[in-house]
């Protein structure tokens, strides 16, 4: 079994928690990416938050908010599964399914983000057609509920 560290997308574009949601829409689109990790601080990249598209979708458009006076911290989710580099895959998997996560982060001891895994690195770079598959149904199921 695959590692964390060998399917993640290393180093991922973060915020900070005074950012305007409008910069961070503005990366989402800049980067093709669809949430966005935030951090405490430049220099201890200590994860805080995550940000999805789906969220700005439900806490800024569908309320009305002004995202160019709305910052990251309102926004963000802060109880976030997470899993360490040395994790095997299936840890990550495993988490994504029960959650229904379609991205969970990468830290370290300190969670410091050191990167992210998305459904789609999983499918890309894993070569686990159906533990993929599966993955995907049991978050679909969920979010359809």
């Amino acid at each position: 079994m695959k590692k964390c560290n060998e399917v993640m997308t290393k180093n991922p574009v973060c915020c900070l928690p005074d950012d305007m949601v409008t910069k961070m829409a503005q990366l989402m689109l800049s980067e093709n990416i669809g949430s966005i990790p935030v951090i405490e601080n430049e220099q201890t990249k200590k994860l805080v938050g995550i940000v999805t598209d789906r969220d700005l979708a439900l806490k800024i458009v569908a309320k009305g908010q002004d995202a160019e006076s709305t910052k990251v911290e309102s926004v963000m989710t802060r109880h976030i599964v997470t899993c360490r580099a040395e994790d095997d895959l299936q840890k990550a998997i495993d988490a994504m399914a029960e959650h229904q996560l379609r991205r969970i982060p990468i830290v370290d001891n300190n969670d410091k983000i050191v990167g992210i895994i998305a459904q789609a690195d999983v499918a890309t770079r894993a070569n686990l057609p159906e533990k993929t598959a599966a993955m995907v149904k049991e978050i679909s199921q969920s979010i359809a509920k």
